[in-house]
C-alpha cells in the first residue's frame, strides 16, 4: 500500500459492512495518522491492498505479534507469530469464498515468506461469524476467546501454524 491509497482506504473504511467491525479512523486525517507511518517505514506493520483482477477489492496487513508487546501478552503467543488482519470493501464480493482464498494465498506466499515465523493469529469479533468462516477454511483454528480492552467485546483468536500451509490452487466457481 502506498500513501496515494489512503484516500481509498478511508473510503473504504466507511462503508457500513467494514464499519461494522472496523470502527476507528473515521476521519482522513485518522486514516492518515494511523496507516502513514508504516507506510514510511516508521512503524512495523506491513498493510497491503487485495486484487481482483485489476480490480482493488479489499485491505490485508501484518505485523510480528512481538513488535506489539501489550497485545503479545494480552494473547499469550510466544516469538514468531504474526498477526493479520483484513476486509473486503465491496459487499458484493463477500461470501463468495474470495477472503478465504486472500487469506490462505496472504498467509502462504507473504507472512510465512519469513522463516522465523511460525505462526500466524488474527482475532476476528465473535459476532463476526462470516470472518470467523474465513478464516476456519483458510486453515486457521480457534484457540481461545477474550475481551478485547479495546472495544470491550469478546474476540476469538484463531491460529494457523506454518505446518498448515498449503500449496494454493484456484477456486472453483
Amino acid at each position: 500500500m502506498e500513501a496515494d491509497d489512503l484516500r481509498l482506504v478511508h473510503e473504504w473504511l466507511q462503508r457500513p459492512h467494514v464499519r461494522r467491525w472496523w470502527r476507528d479512523r473515521e476521519t482522513y486525517e485518522e486514516v492518515v495518522e494511523h496507516y502513514l507511518p508504516s507506510i514510511e517505514g516508521d512503524e512495523p506493520t506491513d498493510h497491503y491492498l487485495a486484487f481482483l483482477g485489476e480490480e482493488r477489492i479489499g485491505f490485508v496487513e501484518t505485523y510480528l505479534v512481538s513488535d506489539h508487546p501489550e497485545y503479545a501478552a494480552l494473547i499469550g503467543v510466544g516469538e514468531g507469530v504474526a498477526g493479520v488482519d483484513l476486509f473486503i470493501a465491496d459487499e458484493s464480493l463477500t461470501g463468495r469464498g474470495i477472503g478465504t482464498e486472500i487469506l490462505r494465498r496472504f498467509v502462504d506466499e507473504v507472512v510465512f515468506a519469513s522463516p522465523s515465523t511460525t505462526s500466524c493469529v488474527a482475532d476476528p469479533d465473535a459476532r463476526n461469524v462470516a470472518s470467523l468462516r474465513a478464516f476456519e477454511k483458510a486453515g486457521f483454528r480457534v484457540v481461545k476467546e477474550f475481551v478485547e480492552p479495546e472495544d470491550g467485546q469478546m474476540h476469538v483468536l484463531v491460529r494457523r501454524d506454518v505446518s498448515a500451509a498449503t500449496v494454493w490452487s484456484p477456486p472453483m466457481y
